[in-house]
């Protein structure tokens, strides 16, 4: 089968964005929104016809093989190590192909209404292009470098997004914010990929991740500190993508992000840039579970303590946005985990299945959540939800998908978010019993703040509005319906039978003493919830001053963003920037005004020997003949 067509898949974003941007102030605005949204879903039906044929014909005795559908040779560094661009179609890549278009497609269909009127409306389009195109050229790299290149321009179209209002303090710190953090973590996968590649020879993911290959099956001996070069790199690239991921201690632009558009909210948040790094880890898997299962030790840890982490502070925040973007954080934190847990083929490889079944079931809740939190805002003209209240009468459809959503995150069956989750807590269970336990009390803990969001927005009191809330605009709901129908058939797709470790379906089983607790834990959440938040209530209010210390700190995420700016201010600009910028001003630049002012004098004091006068220069040839003779005669 020849798919050399999938180079219009990654081609059509990118000339979208070149023509709206260059076009921008000749196309009429609204055919800007046409434009890229008729562009988005012709690539999304490109892409699900790929999954198709793929999925359908490309499976074999030995499972599905990774075909490159395109490739040339873009910089050859020596003989044998060389840079090429290309498109790596396996299940991996497939499944992520048809998870970013179709989310960015109802995406731009959403912001046709949501934007509508808004400045820059030309401009935000082009940019939303930018970043599809930077995603999908990520996830079909066909090699690391590749890979990074399209990751950078990952943080550079999100950083733009993210400050779309330009003209807001806070969206531009937060986007600055997006853009410093990530690149520190950046540059550890940079440094990760450079030894690897050092010691490999290659950059190529087929090479990297083959069973004979230089990091498999001829592991390096060398170490530092206990660890040998090649679980050094891996935890070095594995940095990059926590930085991507948000997580913990490098999640602190995530809530920030939320200063940007809730559809960009929703493209970041669900299918997207956060889970870049579920799908680097992934991408690079049997490496880390062969070669590195002590870097699968930390992605376990740092993964389940960041969705403990996420999910606490979750139920404190106020603010809708933020209180879907620590949600994020624990989701991919969830993902984490199944990694970290897995092993490497067949059965054993469960958690590798589950982590990327709970990506793919996560970007249509996820992204669900957020539109439909964007269609309360542009309803209520407010994010806070103590500003909220009663709207399931007035946004019927608003309200069923929200709910939809709402219950799919819980883990409620048979909701898709049941099956992706019950298979990570089963994998967790048959790995590590502690992390199953952490795992399981975040579920039900999910459960709890995601109620708490649904009742205060529709339930609870109806405040006294400004104006009258209504339904968001057929264009806006239609994105809704969609999502809320992928988010209940998408956990009977056999992902099993798709996408494994090792390329190679197998048999899932169904446990039900795992999966009966947890919905168990689930519905006490949403019990508990509607105790508290269903109907005017001082409970929350006597809980919260119950718990004022523990509140208080999770309400402001643990004071993790003032600590990262103590260290910042108090100590690097402190202790390190002002010495060096001393050193700099009064040191260098005082040596080069040095240098510069003693030229100037020294000049100023010769310049009369260049006066014109011939008389003097005689005057001058003389003296100096004189000089030269007695000296002559002095030494003689």
């Amino acid at each position: 089968m020849d798919y050399a067509y999938t180079l219009i898949i990654l081609l059509l974003p990118l000339v979208t964005f070149l023509g709206l941007g260059l076009l921008s102030k000749r196309l009429p605005v609204a055919l800007a929104g046409i434009i890229g949204t008729a562009n988005l879903f012709i690539i999304a039906a490109l892409s699900c016809a790929t999954a198709f044929t793929y999925f359908t014909q490309e499976a074999g005795e030995a499972g599905f093989e990774a075909i490159e559908a395109y490739k040339i040779t873009w910089l050859p560094l020596t003989d044998k190590l060389i840079i090429h661009l290309g498109i790596l179609l396996d299940p991996l890549s497939v499944m992520m192909l048809v998870v970013i278009t179709l989310v960015s497609a109802m995406v731009h269909l959403y912001s046709i209404g949501y934007m509508k009127g808004e400045k820059g409306y030309t401009r935000y389009f082009a940019f939303l292009s930018l970043f599809t195109f930077s995603m999908l050229g990520l996830v079909v790299a066909t090699n690391i470098f590749q890979m990074y290149i399209f990751w950078e321009l990952v943080g550079v179209s999100s950083y733009l997004l993210i400050g779309f209002y330009y003209q807001k303090p806070s969206a531009v710190a937060a986007s600055k914010k997006a853009f410093i953090v990530t690149r520190f973590a950046d540059l550890g996968f940079l440094v990760g990929i450079l030894i690897l590649s050092f010691n490999t020879g290659t950059f190529e993911f087929q090479t990297l991740t083959s069973l004979q290959g230089p990091v498999i099956g001829q592991a390096s001996t060398a170490a530092f500190m206990g660890l040998s070069v090649t679980t050094w790199a891996l935890l070095l690239i594995f940095m990059g993508g926590a930085g991507k991921s948000a997580m913990f201690p490098l999640h602190i632009w995530l809530p920030d992000a939320m200063e940007g558009p809730t559809p960009v909210s929703a493209l970041i948040h669900a299918a997207t840039m956060v889970v870049a790094g579920v799908y680097l880890v992934a991408r690079l898997f049997p490496a880390y579970a062969l070669s590195a299962p002590d870097a699968l030790t930390v992605i376990m840890y740092v993964g389940s303590f960041t969705s403990l982490f996420a999910a606490v502070i979750a139920c404190t925040q106020l603010d809708i946005k933020r209180v879907l973007a620590f949600s994020t954080l624990s989701q991919i934190g969830y993902m984490m985990v199944a990694l970290g847990v897995s092993g490497y083929g067949g059965e054993a490889g469960l958690g590798y299945m589950a982590s990327l079944f709970h990506l793919f079931t996560h970007a249509f809740f996820k992204a669900l959540l957020f539109l439909g939190a964007g269609s309360v805002i542009h309803a209520v003209h407010s994010n806070l939800m103590t500003e909220m209240g009663g709207l399931r009468k007035s946004m019927p459809v608003t309200h069923l998908t929200f709910l939809v959503a709402c219950l799919t995150i819980a883990g409620i069956p048979p909701l898709s978010g049941f099956f992706s989750k019950d298979e990570i807590l089963v994998a967790a269970f048959e790995h590590n019993k502690l992390i199953f336990a952490v795992q399981w009390l975040v579920a039900g803990i999910t459960a709890f703040y995601m109620f708490r969001l649904y009742f205060r927005i529709f339930w609870n009191q109806t405040p006294a509005y400004h104006h009258a809330p209504h339904e968001s605009p057929v264009v806006m709901t239609v994105p809704l319906m969609f999502l809320a129908i992928a988010s209940v058939v998408a956990g009977f797709v056999p992902f099993h039978d798709l996408v494994t470790s090792d390329n190679k379906p197998f048999e899932t089983a169904f446990h039900w003493s795992i999966a009966g607790p947890s919905i168990a834990i689930a519905v006490i959440g949403i019990l508990t919830a509607a105790w508290l938040y269903a109907r005017p209530s001082l409970r929350p209010d006597a809980i919260s001053k119950s718990l004022s210390g523990v509140y208080t700190a999770a309400y402001n995420k643990f004071y993790i963003d003032e600590i990262y700016l103590f260290i910042t201010k108090s100590i690097i600009f402190q202790f390190i920037s002002r010495p060096v910028a001393w050193f700099d001003r009064h040191i260098v630049d005082g040596t080069m005004n040095f240098i510069g002012n003693s030229t100037v004098a020294g000049s100023a004091a010769i310049k009369r020997m260049q006066s014109g006068h011939v008389q003097l220069y005689i005057w001058y040839f003389a003296s100096g003949v004189l000089v030269l003779a007695l000296l002559i005669l002095y030494l003689n």
